[in-house]
């Protein structure tokens, strides 16, 4: 896993996001289909050898909800390093919330592109911290879709 910095929102602006007209139907969208697979993995009960793909689906819902929210604003990205700078630039106090997701990330990368194998303690001990993320994406997603 890496201490990478969370890329500067400016280099996002001039690289990577493409504004857009805000678009709530799409937002609406990712954030069923993320809660959708929160519930999956909120409900299903599945050996410690699967924690891998377990961590990898609560980074996927994460990232959607991350990628509703920039829809209501206005913004579409091209990579997931500029979802979580638009949450740290746009919603400072989440800042906690924001280095989590951040480093979940990283773990997340480490299975995808590594082969990297979580241990089951992992997921126990982030469990709680992972679903306040959700929940506290969850309000402002339907904050801003609010009157839709």
């Amino acid at each position: 896993m890496t201490g990478k910095e969370i890329m500067s929102w400016d280099i996002c602006i001039k690289e990577h996001i493409d504004k857009i007209e805000p678009d709530k139907n799409k937002a609406k969208a990712l954030l069923k289909m993320a809660l959708l697979r929160y519930e999956f993995w909120s409900t299903v009960k599945f050996d410690k050898k699967y924690t891998s793909i377990a961590v990898d689906g609560y980074y996927e819902v994460i990232k959607e909800q991350l990628t509703a929210l920039l829809y209501t604003e206005g913004y579409k990205s091209d990579n997931h390093e500029c979802l979580i700078s638009f949450l740290k630039k746009h919603y400072p106090q989440l800042s906690y919330e924001t280095g989590i997701i951040h480093q979940l990330k990283g773990v997340r990368n480490d299975i995808d592109y590594r082969g990297f194998f979580v241990n089951a303690e992992y997921l126990e001990m982030n469990k709680l911290e992972l679903k306040h993320i959700i929940e506290t994406l969850k309000e402002e997603i339907q904050e801003k879709l609010k009157g839709e």
